[in-house]
């Protein structure tokens, strides 16, 4: 039984830098059995209506601006997996879940360069999804639900997104000192995903402190791809806390392991 993870793709840059981060990110695509396909919600594709691509090989998008030129010439061309996808469908279509269908988006920087860091050679098949902020938490717990079957396929389920991500509170001086809010909300959060407390989950925004910070209502997508990654182990219920650390005073890097 493959796990689901959420992974924090934090600043574009990680695709080029040789940190802690990036290489936990390498180990951990090492030390994971071998998936037979990847099915990744991204933060940086949102839409009302559920998405599943039907790709048979990927573009890559550079969906950013004025970093390091080096990032515009990566390719990250991985394949889809149009049997994985149909299954989706199916699942979709059993838990009343809307859905359409995607056959020409490529890979946005919150899959491609969490892909690159766990499998460097593009060799999983991959079906991108989007999210959607709009929904409720416990819509989006539902939608990863939906999909918790895949696991027994040897299926690995990823949310990509950052548990604190207010890009108007980071500094990018990254002076190594973390600030006091972000680190709050953290560990609160941690708390109620090691006890499963869906409840007090689900009303994060009313529960956690410094919640309307770490999770600006203009933002949320970054921090509801844990709902989707999450909602996909609901048949084991076990969350791990895989990595922690934090870059530019708040922006977080966070690897939470659901289900075993």
């Amino acid at each position: 039984m493959m796990p689901s993870l959420f992974i924090a793709h934090g600043a574009p840059l990680l695709a080029v830098e040789n940190n802690e981060y990036t290489q936990f990110l390498n180990q951990l695509g090492d030390s994971l059995p071998r998936p037979k396909a990847i099915v990744l919600f991204s933060a940086h594709w949102e839409s009302r209506v559920q998405k599943v691509s039907e790709v048979d090989e990927y573009d890559t998008i550079y969906d950013f601006g004025g970093f390091d030129p080096a990032l515009y010439t990566i390719k990250y061309p991985a394949k889809g997996s149009q049997g994985i996808s149909s299954e989706i469908m199916d699942l979709f279509r059993a838990n009343g879940i809307p859905f359409d269908i995607e056959t020409r988006r490529g890979l946005d920087h919150g899959a491609w360069v969490v892909l690159r860091l766990l499998y460097p050679n593009a060799d999983v098949p991959v079906i991108a999804m989007s999210v959607n902020p709009a929904l409720t938490p416990e819509e989006q717990y539902k939608v990863g639900k939906s999909l918790a079957a895949l696991r027994a396929k040897e299926v690995l389920i990823i949310g990509s997104g950052g548990t604190v991500h207010n890009l108007r509170a980071v500094n990018f001086a990254d002076n190594g000192q973390v600030d006091t809010w972000a680190v709050e909300f953290d560990d609160w959060l941690a708390h109620h995903l090691h006890t499963w407390d869906t409840n007090s989950l689900f009303k994060y925004d009313s529960l956690a402190p410094n919640a309307q910070y770490a999770v600006p209502p203009y933002g949320n997508e970054h921090f509801v791809p844990i709902f989707y990654a999450m909602g996909a182990s609901d048949d084991n219920k076990t969350a791990k806390l895989l990595h922690r650390s934090f870059r530019y005073g708040n922006l977080s890097h966070s690897v939470w392991q659901f289900g075993e």
